[in-house]
């Protein structure tokens, strides 16, 4: 069975580092779009990072830009998400996840969160002053 299983997270303050994982297991290497979406209180669910199929490269929301890495490892097993300089705004239950089809390229200007149907239960970034 295909499923995303994400760890890490916590607290820390502001210009700190956190670096977040996701096991992800039953997807051929490199097949699925797959990575991080985040989600504040009372916002909606965004894209942050994602190693993108279908002819698209890697996607980083503009607010993370320069801060953020998207990496992978074990034959794309497990996905990191490095994330440098945090800022208080970066705080959000941070969600892996694995979009339903095979091939399917994240959308444009912003990924759809309607398009990932394998998730986690989500790790909380809290960054404080």
């Amino acid at each position: 069975a295909q499923q995303v299983v994400g760890s890490g997270g916590g607290s820390v303050q502001a210009g700190g580092s956190l670096r977040l994982s996701c096991a992800a297991s039953g997807f051929t290497y490199n097949t699925y779009t797959m990575g991080w979406f985040r989600q504040a209180p009372g916002q909606e669910r965004e894209g942050v990072a994602l190693l993108g199929t279908g002819g698209r490269g890697t996607y980083y929301a503009n607010s993370v830009k320069g801060r953020f890495t998207i990496s992978q490892a074990n034959a794309g097993n497990t996905l990191y998400l490095q994330m440098n300089n945090l800022k208080i705004e970066d705080t959000a239950m941070y969600y892996c996840a694995a979009d339903t089809v095979r091939g399917r390229a994240y959308g444009t200007p912003q990924p759809q969160p309607g398009n990932f149907g394998y998730w986690d239960q989500g790790t909380q970034v809290t960054v404080s002053s």
